[in-house]
């Protein structure tokens, strides 16, 4: 079984700084994309950055500039460095891995997410 774990969110003041990372645990050979995802309070979970296993990379308008994104693909870890946050920066991000090539059964999965971990920029 596939699981991704995020952690490093919290509060952060305007301007501020946070490191979000997230490990994907299970029998995983590789792993095509993993990505970083935002949800505020009513409203859609959007795009916020992801990385493909050959390091391409794509973010969303709203963070260009301020967000990084990486990613350790020997132990199936991604990073979202958040600079310069704002207010508007405030969501639950979540984790998400697509393109999954298993070791075991069923040997591919389309994408797993994380459990979410939750961004608050406010003074």
């Amino acid at each position: 079984q596939v699981q991704l774990v995020e952690s490093g969110g919290g509060l952060v003041q305007p301007g501020g700084s946070l490191r979000l990372s997230c490990a994907a645990s299970g029998s995983i050979f590789s792993i095509n994309a993993m990505g970083w995802y935002r949800q505020a309070p009513g409203k859609q979970r959007d795009l916020v950055a992801v990385i493909t296993i050959g390091g391409s990379t794509k973010f969303a308008d709203s963070v260009k500039g301020r967000f990084t994104i990486s990613r350790d693909n020997a132990k199936n870890t991604v990073f979202l460095q958040m600079n310069s946050l704002k207010p508007e920066d405030t969501a639950v991000y979540y984790c998400k891995a697509d393109g999954l090539v298993l070791r075991t059964a069923p040997f591919r999965l389309d994408n797993v997410w994380g459990q979410g971990t939750q961004v608050t920029v406010s003074s």
